[in-house]
C-alpha cells in the first residue's frame, strides 16, 4: 500500500516545504481575502505544470491525470488565516500584518498540499485514476467548502480526504478514527426588548437586563436536563450586550452564541428549545424575544472504510505507533460539506510539542507548529491518494 518513492520524495522536500509554509505564515490573509495566496499556489502549480481552474472569488482546483483510467480521490488543504494578533513576534516569520496571523494552521495545510501535489505530479505515469487537489478560502467563516461544492470541486470525485494540524496531538501521531470527528457547529442571537426607563424607577420598567441574565441561567438545563446524557452537545453563551447607562433601565439586551453536536435529531432539539426558552422567559417578566438560529457547519462523520484505509495508511508509512484514537472534539470544520456529498475522511496531524513551545491551541496569539509534523502530513496526503486510487 505504501509507496517507498514517495516516502523518499516528501523527505527530499522537507527544506521547502518548511520554507513554502514559513512564506504563508508570515503572510496571513483573511477569508475570501486570499488572493495572494491564490496567487501563489497557481504560480506554483504552473511550475510543476499541473493543470488548474480559479475558483471564485479565491481558492484553487486543481487536477493530477494519472496514466491510467480509475477512480478520482480529492485531497483538500485550507489556507485563510484569523483575525488574530501575533504574539510569536520573535520569530524569524511571524505575521507582517497587525491583527492578522495563521492560528489555526491553514498555512501548513497548504504547504503539505503543494509538496504532496508535487511528488503525485512526479509518478502520475503510474497513478490509476486523478487526484483533485482543493485549495480551499474561508474555511473559518464556513462558508469556504459550500462555496466550492457549488462550483464543482467535488464532480467526479469517488472519495475526498483531507486532514487538519492538531497542536493537542504530540508531534509523530496521527488520529483518523471512524464515525464522529468534529461537531457540528451553529449560531444563535436572541434579541429581548423590555422596557426602559430610569433606575430609580424599576416598577415602572421591564428590564431587559434581568431578562437576559434568566435566560442565560436558564438556558443551560437544554442541555443538562432536556437531552441524554451519553449524547455530547455543548451550548455557549459567548456575548451578552445589554443597556447604556449605570442609571438606565435597560430595554434591549442581545445575546450571541453557538451550539455544538453530532447528533441531527440533537441539533434540531437544541434549536427548537432556545425558541421556547427565550419565549416563556421573556412572557414572564412581560418582555418579547426574537431568536434568530443559523445553522453552520455539519458534523464530520468520518466514512468507516475510508478512515480504516488511512489507518492502514499511517500504520505502514510510519509505524503503529504513530497511531493515535484522538476523541471527537466539539470545534466546528466545513469539511463535512464535501463528505454530504462524497463519502471520505478526516485525519489529525500531532504538532504538539512543549519542548519547541508548540502546544499552544488552537486560535491563540501564540499557536505555531512543531514544522517536524509537515513531512508527516505530506506524505499522508500523498499516500492516501496513492492507496485509495490502487485499492
Amino acid at each position: 500500500m505504501m509507496n517507498e518513492r514517495i516516502k523518499a520524495a516528501i523527505q527530499s522536500y522537507s527544506e521547502e516545504l518548511t520554507a513554502i509554509r514559513r512564506k504563508l505564515h508570515s503572510e496571513p490573509e483573511l477569508s475570501w481575502e486570499e488572493f495572494n495566496t491564490t496567487n501563489f499556489v497557481c504560480e506554483y502549480l504552473d511550475q510543476l505544470g499541473i493543470s488548474y481552474r480559479r475558483a471564485e472569488p479565491t481558492g484553487v482546483i486543481a487536477e493530477i491525470e494519472g496514466g491510467k483510467p480509475g477512480k478520482t480521490v480529492a485531497l483538500r488543504g485550507d489556507m485563510d488565516a484569523l483575525s488574530v494578533e501575533e504574539l510569536n513576534k520573535e520569530l524569524p516569520y511571524a505575521s507582517k500584518f497587525d491583527g492578522k496571523m495563521h492560528a489555526c494552521g491553514h498555512d501548513s495545510h497548504t504547504a503539505m498540499l503543494l509538496i504532496a501535489a508535487k511528488v503525485l505530479h512526479e509518478h502520475k505515469a503510474d497513478l490509476p485514476g486523478n487526484v483533485r487537489l482543493l485549495f480551499q478560502p474561508a474555511e473559518e467563516v464556513a462558508e469556504g467548502a459550500k462555496a466550492f461544492v457549488k462550483q464543482g470541486a467535488v464532480e467526479g470525485v469517488d472519495n475526498v480526504f483531507g486532514m487538519h494540524i492538531w497542536s493537542q496531538m504530540p508531534t509523530g501521531k496521527v488520529s483518523c478514527t471512524p464515525g464522529p470527528s468534529f461537531a457540528s457547529a451553529d449560531l444563535f442571537k436572541v434579541t429581548f426588548k423590555g422596557k426602559g426607563g430610569h433606575g430609580a424607577l424599576p416598577h415602572a420598567c421591564i428590564d431587559a437586563a434581568i431578562v437576559a441574565s434568566s435566560f442565560v441561567m436558564n438556558v443551560q438545563t437544554v442541555v443538562s436536563r432536556t437531552i441524554d446524557a451519553q449524547q455530547p452537545a455543548v451550548l455557549t453563551i459567548g456575548k451578552m450586550v445589554v443597556g447604556t447607562r449605570f442609571n438606565v433601565i435597560a430595554e434591549n439586551a442581545v445575546i450571541e452564541g453557538t451550539v455544538r453536536c453530532f447528533d441531527p435529531k440533537v441539533r434540531d432539539h437544541i434549536e427548537a428549545q432556545l425558541q421556547h426558552y427565550a419565549e416563556q422567559v421573556a412572557a414572564v417578566y412581560g418582555a418579547t424575544a426574537k431568536v434568530e438560529y443559523t445553522r453552520g457547519t455539519q458534523a464530520v462523520i468520518n466514512d468507516e472504510s475510508s478512515a480504516k484505509l488511512a489507518q492502514r495508511v499511517i500504520t505502514e508509512a510510519f509505524g503503529a505507533d504513530a497511531v493515535f484514537n484522538e476523541k471527537p472534539t466539539m470545534g466546528g470544520e466545513d469539511f463535512s460539506d464535501y463528505m454530504e456529498v462524497v463519502p471520505g475522511s478526516f485525519a489529525l496531524v500531532g504538532s504538539g510539542n512543549p519542548e519547541k513551545d508548540t502546544q499552544w491551541a488552537h486560535h491563540h496569539g501564540k499557536f505555531n507548529i512543531d514544522e517536524d509534523a509537515l513531512v508527516i502530513g505530506a506524505e499522508l496526503y500523498a499516500q492516501y491518494a496513492w492507496a485509495y486510487l490502487h485499492e
